[in-house]
């Protein structure tokens, strides 16, 4: 891990601990990212971290949807059908249940965001395919 180039993409450094390798869900990412979940208590709270190049693969929250704050570095987010939006700190996107999508990291910039699960009876994660290298080289 490069901690000098993590901190400056990041701001200075990151206001939640990095966690640990995200190995739990590594299936599902290209790249290295590292998970730490703050708080699993009534709402599931994880802060992600991504390094450059790193990007989860497409998925799907049913149910609940999800809700993504960005703290630093500069990534991306995209949902099906739509082109991909660069995203930076302060950034907020809420995820509608059952919108395909996925999010990550720039080629050349760490990322980081919080992951909150919006709680919901039956709510459920489908993973899919990967974000093709052809697709994620188009973004600049």
């Amino acid at each position: 891990m490069d901690t000098e180039k993590m901190k400056q993409d990041l701001g200075g450094g990151s206001v939640f601990e990095i966690g640990e390798p995200n190995t739990a869900f590594a299936q599902y990412f290209i790249g290295q990212s590292y998970l730490k979940m703050l708080t699993t208590e009534r709402v599931g709270v994880g802060n992600v971290t991504f390094e450059p190049g790193c990007r989860n693969n497409w998925h799907i929250h049913h149910k609940g949807g999800q809700i993504l704050l960005v703290t630093g570095g500069r990534g991306w987010y995209q949902e099906w059908g739509k082109p991909a939006q660069e995203l930076h700190a302060g950034d907020v996107v809420n995820i509608p249940p059952e919108v395909k999508h996925w999010h990550g990291a720039a080629k050349d910039s760490w990322f980081q965001h919080l992951a909150i699960e919006v709680p919901a009876e039956g709510a459920s994660n489908e993973w899919l395919e990967e974000v093709s290298d052809e697709e994620y080289g188009k973004l600049k």
